[in-house]
């Protein structure tokens, strides 16, 4: 009875070796981790300027505007997701160690999510004041964005392992997840539409979290199975 308590750890601890082996390697090149925040405020802090002032509008657009940035921001570093270790040779000596595989792409799917997604959350109450969003408004902004990256780094493992090693990876990966993408966008977008217009948001927020649970379930093996047939 005593015995499953040693795997636990040693489960747990690899995790959080390769976690931090994840979080280290991608803040050697600190202009790759910054490149998504910065495009996710340059392409919202654009918006505003094109529309115009009138406040209304503005308001009506924020939701879908600020998701659609930050799910197109999440995009930009999902290529180099696995491409490093793929070139170095690191990620089929990964498949060949005796730790799971899925352990080390839950790592990086994490990684990604802490370095790309959080970020965008952090950052959405700031440009959403541009846009003429209250309190109310941001929290629900910044909840929907808190459940919906994690989904989107975890949808897009899948798609990053299926391209490894394509040509033209970049432009195959957004045709193969944005569709993928939609379901995320329009429950995340639609709970501040239907807050702002007087409905409720519990089903929006559920349908979210189905959705990363299942991510959290499915993805990883997926992605698992896509690595093993890239490397074959």
């Amino acid at each position: 009875m005593s015995r499953p308590a040693p795997q636990t750890l040693s489960t747990s601890g690899v995790l959080r070796a390769a976690l931090k082996r994840e979080i280290a390697l991608a803040l050697r090149q600190k202009g790759e981790v910054l490149t998504p925040l910065v495009f996710f405020v340059v392409i919202a802090s654009l918006f505003p300027l094109g529309v115009g002032p009138e406040s209304a509008l503005l308001l009506r657009m924020a939701p879908g505007v600020l998701w659609v940035s930050a799910l197109l921001a999440a995009m930009l570093s999902l290529q180099r997701l696995f491409a490093m270790d793929y070139a170095d040779g690191s990620l089929e000596q990964m498949a060949l160690s005796a730790t799971p595989l899925g352990l080390l792409v839950v790592a990086k799917a994490l990684s990604h999510f802490l370095l790309s997604g959080l970020p965008l959350v952090l950052m959405a109450p700031v440009l959403g004041l541009q846009f003429g969003m209250e309190g109310r408004a941001l929290g629900i902004l910044m909840l929907t964005l808190l459940l919906g990256t994690p989904t989107l780094s975890l949808i897009g493992s899948i798609g990053a392992a299926l391209t490894l090693g394509v040509r033209g990876a970049g432009v195959l990966l957004s045709l193969l997840i944005l569709p993928l993408y939609i379901p995320v966008l329009i429950f995340g977008a639609g709970a501040v539409e239907a807050d702002a217009a007087g409905l409720g948001i519990g089903g929006h927020l559920s349908l979210l979290s189905a959705l990363l649970v299942l991510s959290v379930f499915f993805a990883p093996l997926a992605t698992t199975a896509a690595l093993k047939i890239s490397l074959e």
